[in-house]
This record gives structure tokens, C-alpha cells and sequence, in this order.
């Protein structure tokens, strides 16, 4: 590990543990402590709010967006409408390269016998090789989304040379709810049909009134995380040559 960066980040978060979402966004974006940052979006049923905080604050901000060629049709438009929209001028598509998912899931249904070996193949190791070069990524994660984000700070350590910053960590469901009627955000036209949470469309199903939000994800299996934060309840670590089996491609 790096020698400051634990000590970076508990200064960030002594720094800033007292101020809101936005202006934890517009440090993390400033503050040289931090450093070279990109904004981490899946266009789902709430990547809305930081993708316009990061337009007003710096809409040259780098935007990481995990394509894993299993998404909605509805979700690839949403992309596009918010990326003119919000005027981001530097989308960068990420997908799993050719030769990996030829090699790894050839018939595209890894997904129906071993999910977790599919999130890595085409969201893990695709996105650990589109953050080499940056010291930080915004996620959007809060504490009331379970039990393993409950002590969610605003800034942690995730390797020994980089950090993860998360404004929205002390947010409910209301304040999300606030923030997009109060700035007239459009939403992903998937949530007025019953997924407020919104993931690749094998894997993701509509949820009844009363179910956690997140009970469409993965239903009727025991995992609860794509593997991009956590797996078991442990933080995932990939290869250092995971670059070499993503692709990257500028589409704003």
C-alpha cells in the first residue's frame, strides 16, 4: 500500500465527514489529495444524480460506463439520451475484449451457471483495466442498500494505489427521489415498469410493491453484488494484466 493513502483517506473523510453530497463531489473532483478521478456509471435506475452533479461541477470528468453487451435495450438509449442531455463530453464505453469472451463465455450463457464467473468477465476485469491511470472512481453506493454497505464513508481505500469516493453514502431513497424531481432529471424508462434497480436484462426482474429494490437482482440466488465492490463480502482484486481483456471505447 502506498505509505499515505490510508492516511489520505481518513484525512478526506475527517475533512469532509460533516458536508453534503454535492460538495463532497465538487472536492472529490478538486482536491489534489484525491487526484486523477473517474465517475463509474451503469445508466441505471439511479445513475442519473451523479452523472448531473459531474456535468455541473466538470463535465469533462471521465465516465466509466461497463457495457456488458447483456443490457437492456432501454438502458443503452438512456445512455445516450443523458450523455447529450447532460452534455458529458467524455463517455468511455467499456466492454470485455473479443478474445476473452470468446475463450470464457462463447455461447453467451455463462450467466445461467455461474453468475459470479460472468459479472468478472464482463464487468469485473473489463473496469479494473479502464481504471489503470486513475488514482480514484466515484460509485454510486449508500448505506441503506444492505448490510455490506452499512458503514459506508464517504472515502475509502480499495488497493494500495487507489481510492473509491462515495457522495451519496449518507442518501435515502428520498433524498434520490428529491434531487431528481427538484432538478427535472429524466429517468430510465425501466423504473416506471417495476426495476428500481437495474442490472444486465438476464439477470435482472421486476419487483412487486413491498420487495427490497434490489430483490430483482439475481432473484432467487444467494448474490447480492456484481462483484465490481464486493464478493462474500470481501472487496474484489483482480489480476494486474486485467487490461488486456477489456476494451475501451470514447462514445461522448
Amino acid at each position: 500500500m502506498q505509505p499515505d493513502i490510508a492516511a489520505r483517506v481518513a484525512d478526506l473523510n475527517d475533512r469532509y465527514r460533516h458536508h453534503a453530497a454535492v460538495a463532497v463531489m465538487e472536492r472529490a473532483l478538486k482536491d489534489a489529495a484525491v487526484g486523477n478521478v473517474a465517475l463509474v456509471s451503469s445508466f441505471g435506475a439511479e445513475s442519473v444524480v451523479l452523472l448531473h452533479m459531474v456535468s455541473v461541477i466538470a463535465p469533462g470528468t471521465p465516465v466509466l460506463f461497463i457495457d456488458t453487451l447483456m443490457l437492456f435495450p432501454e438502458t443503452l438509449a438512456y445512455q445516450q439520451n443523458l450523455a447529450q442531455r447532460l452534455k458529458l463530453t467524455d463517455i468511455r464505453r467499456i466492454t470485455a475484449a473479443d478474445a476473452a469472451l470468446r475463450l470464457d463465455d462463447p455461447d453467451g450463457t455463462l450467466h445461467q451457471f455461474d453468475t459470479d464467473a460472468c459479472c468478472t468477465l464482463r464487468k469485473t476485469i473489463p473496469l479494473e483495466g479502464a481504471l489503470a491511470g486513475f488514482d480514484a472512481w466515484i460509485t454510486g453506493r449508500k448505506r441503506y442498500q444492505g448490510s455490506t454497505r452499512a458503514a459506508l464513508d464517504f472515502f475509502e481505500v480499495e488497493t494500495p494505489s487507489r481510492m473509491k469516493i462515495n457522495p451519496l453514502a449518507h442518501w435515502g431513497r428520498e433524498d434520490l427521489e428529491e434531487y431528481i424531481i427538484q432538478n427535472r432529471l429524466p429517468r430510465h424508462p425501466l423504473v416506471a415498469k417495476g426495476y428500481p434497480s437495474i442490472g444486465c436484462a438476464p439477470c435482472t426482474s421486476p419487483v412487486a410493491p413491498g420487495e427490497d429494490p434490489r430483490a430483482g437482482r439475481w432473484r432467487n440466488s444467494a448474490k447480492t453484488e456484481c462483484g465490481i465492490h464486493f464478493i462474500g463480502g470481501k472487496a474484489v482484486r483482480v489480476k494486474a494484466d486485467a487490461q488486456a481483456t477489456e476494451k475501451t471505447e470514447k462514445v461522448a
